[in-house]
């Protein structure tokens, strides 16, 4: 193992390269199912670190969430962070950090405020202080670790107005949702000048169709200062078609002129479940390819070139390692998505695995 002082070394220069071109993963369900029990097998059906099995097969830049304070959970909390990026580090992945600003899941119709920021939520300036503090904080103590990540998610699916009441989804007010969000980046660059370390950020909306409208509306309102537009792309919520997809990269690439990124996706390979959890993705989450191991890679493959082809600069799976196991959620016992993971039923890698290795084309 490596340890802490060693990474840095190991790892090429920090941030993102303007010319590379990334295929990766979120990993944020890996240590919790390791401690639910469950093994992760390589193609040749060896059980190995899940870091170590994306790296070796071509993965290059691994997600991960971030939660202030998740009281119902143990995972993805600073400290579960650390170790997940330490283990990306060792196994020579570039980190994506997704800051969810929320105690829980962030995403379209749900963009709850930390408890702990409650007392604040209709005082714009005192929030904007607070959510600059704890990504300056945060940032820091990662950076005196030696646990850096390469880039920044400022918030998570933010289609809606950040940092809400529980419960609450307010229309945008983009006096105080610009004020927010352009505290949260210039923490980032504060970070980054301080400790002369690049770190880019990224801002992130669930949808094709939704980001069109979204960053028009941003820039209008002057959040502009950021470097990745991540995109989540999942047929089965999106109005748009894998190749009105690529249309759409194109133009925010060239309306917005930012490094454009699928962060996720992610493809069933069966219909069928192991555990009594409902799966989320089922027929009404396929495209043109079947359920199956040759489908799932099949659309991996043609999103990843039109995402190419449109100038996008690559494309995250959500989440491939998040299998059936003996734990349960707070919807029902084992997992919710072990039809749409990267192993089948055996803890094996279904063919979608090898999709990383067209990077090395």
């Amino acid at each position: 193992n490596l340890g802490c002082s060693d990474i840095n070394k190991s790892n090429e220069k920090n941030g993102l390269s303007e010319l590379k071109y990334y295929l990766g993963a979120d990993l944020s369900y890996v240590n919790e199912m390791e401690d639910c029990g469950v093994i992760y097998k390589n193609k040749l059906g060896n059980v190995q670190d899940p870091y170590l099995i994306f790296s070796e097969a071509g993965a290059n830049l691994v997600r991960l969430r971030l939660w202030h304070s998740p009281s119902w959970s143990n995972y993805s909390n600073l400290a579960d962070v650390k170790r997940s990026i330490m283990r990306a580090k060792a196994a020579g992945i570039k980190v994506l950090l997704a800051f969810h600003y929320s105690d829980d899941w962030a995403d379209p119709y749900s963009q709850d405020a930390p408890a702990d920021w409650l007392h604040l939520i209709d005082d714009t300036d005192k929030l904007s202080e607070v959510l600059y503090s704890y990504t300056f904080n945060v940032l820091q103590d990662l950076f005196f670790l030696n646990l850096m990540p390469d880039v920044v998610q400022i918030g998570n699916e933010i289609n809606a107005m950040i940092l809400q009441r529980s419960g609450e989804l307010k229309p945008i007010d983009w006096n105080r949702n610009s004020i927010l969000i352009n505290s949260a980046l210039m923490a980032v660059r504060d970070i980054s000048e301080k400790n002369n370390y690049t770190i880019q950020s990224m801002l992130h909306i669930a949808q094709p169709e939704n980001a069109l409208w979204w960053f028009k509306e941003a820039k209008k309102n002057g959040v502009v200062d950021f470097d990745f537009i991540g995109i989540s792309y999942y047929p089965k919520w999106s109005t748009k078609n894998l190749d009105e997809l690529g249309e759409a990269i194109k133009v925010l690439k060239n309306d917005f002129q930012k490094d454009i990124m699928v962060v996720e996706t992610a493809y069933p390979f069966t219909l069928q479940g192991q555990d009594e959890a409902n799966n989320i993705l089922g027929e009404d989450s396929l495209e043109e390819f079947p359920a199956t191991q040759d489908g799932q890679l099949a659309y991996l493959n043609k999103l990843h070139t039109l995402v190419k082809d449109a100038g996008g600069s690559g494309v995250l799976y959500w989440e491939p390692a998040w299998v059936s196991n003996s734990c349960s959620t707070r919807w029902g016992k084992g997992s919710h998505w072990e039809n749409a993971a990267m192993f089948d039923f055996k803890s094996t890698p279904t063919k979608a695995l090898t999709w990383y290795a067209v990077l090395e084309n």
